[in-house]
């Protein structure tokens, strides 16, 4: 549905996708943890153990960004528009 000038529909798809390419990302990360753990590289899996975890909160915004976007849709179709 298009929603002051936006097609919602499509906005939540395109962040959709960008949310599986950032899980994609964080299960690749998780894999090259284990590699630098199991090879006891102390620093690297250090890094890797932050980096999933910045990475699982771009996630929860994105969760939050799926809320909002079906808030103001929802709040734009209940909405009076008023042509002057």
């Amino acid at each position: 549905m298009c929603t002051n000038g936006v097609n919602t529909n499509q906005l939540k798809a395109n962040v959709e996708q960008i949310d599986e390419v950032i899980a994609l990302s964080r299960r690749w990360t998780h894999r090259a943890y284990h590699l630098a753990d199991d090879a006891q590289f102390e620093r690297s899996s250090k890094k890797l153990a932050e980096i999933q975890a910045l990475l699982d909160e771009v996630r929860s915004q994105f969760d939050e960004l799926e809320d909002l976007i079906d808030k103001d849709d929802a709040e734009f179709s209940s909405g009076t528009v008023n042509l002057v």
